[in-house]
């Protein structure tokens, strides 16, 4: 599942094409992939209008219109929001086009239906329970080792848990949380609340490193995500330990073990992380 890194590679990359494009035509080719509103009123609020930025919320890519609406897009196991032109070959399973009025497409596919898309205002899709209320950012100035702590503070949940709680801290999923526990020497099994200050100080550096480096690999590509233009990121290249049970740990040789978290394979080294 595309994580903060690569739903932030997708929102830099289509930010230059996007801003100040309208929509010239809405094809919904699978309404099952339409979270809200029905799809008549998707089509008929979002054509004629402008795109006036695209940012990042969590693992959702956001495309702010004029008038105030947003056009959301969370991707799922396999989505795939790529840009490109109508003469170029149409992939399989696409669900929906967006024809831009400077000749430019959108183009949303996703083999494994299990993203979706929404339109509406924050409070509208926040009210309809389409859009989580999100924790922080974690790579946002405000996002500090105490709110951190604060965040974390009494929870008996491993860990791993914890930090793939969106509600916690926007963004994080399987492969980072793994990545950040490593790099924080902390096992991802042990209690959230557990951590010391020392621990979380690491935790935070750990967090702000592996998503910058995965953000600087434009994203990493286990399996189908894939930035605007279809070209792989390269984080899988750099990745520490997700992926890589029974594989020699890369800090001290010994073999990486795996447990199921939170019902997510979790790799970690029983001697580096504590």
């Amino acid at each position: 599942m595309p994580e903060l890194p690569e739903v932030e590679t997708l929102a830099r990359d289509l930010a230059p094409r996007l801003v100040g494009r309208s929509m010239a035509a809405v094809q919904l080719r699978r309404s099952s992939v339409l979270r809200y509103p029905d799809p008549e009123a998707f089509a008929a609020r979002l054509l004629g209008r402008r795109i006036e930025g695209v940012g990042r919320r969590g693992k959702y890519l956001l495309h702010r219109l004029e008038g105030g609406e947003l056009l959301v897009l969370h991707l799922g196991m396999s989505g795939q929001w790529r840009w490109g032109l109508p003469s170029e070959p149409e992939p399989t399973h696409l669900h929906l086009v967006l024809d831009l009025d400077d000749g430019g497409q959108l183009r949303y596919r996703d083999p494994r239906r299990f993203g979706r898309v929404l339109l509406g205002t924050e409070a509208e899709l926040v009210a309809a329970r389409c859009l989580p209320r999100l924790g922080p950012e974690p790579l946002d100035p405000t996002f500090t080792p105490a709110l951190l702590q604060r965040r974390l503070a009494g929870r008996r949940a491993p860990l791993k848990a914890v930090l793939l709680d969106q509600r916690v801290v926007a963004g994080i999923g399987n492969i980072y949380a793994d990545e950040a526990c490593f790099v924080a020497r902390l096992r991802p099994d042990r209690a959230a609340g557990s951590l010391g200050r020392a621990a979380i100080a690491r935790l935070h550096a750990g967090l702000r490193q592996v998503l910058e480096a995965g953000i600087r690999s434009r994203g990493t590509s286990i399996a189908d995500y894939r930035d605007a233009w279809g070209e792989i990121g390269h984080g899988q290249e750099r990745l520490l330990v997700y992926g890589r049970a029974g594989e020699p740990c890369p800090r001290c040789g010994r073999p990486l073990a795996s447990q199921r978290l939170a019902g997510r394979t979790t790799v970690f080294c029983r001697f580096c992380q504590r």
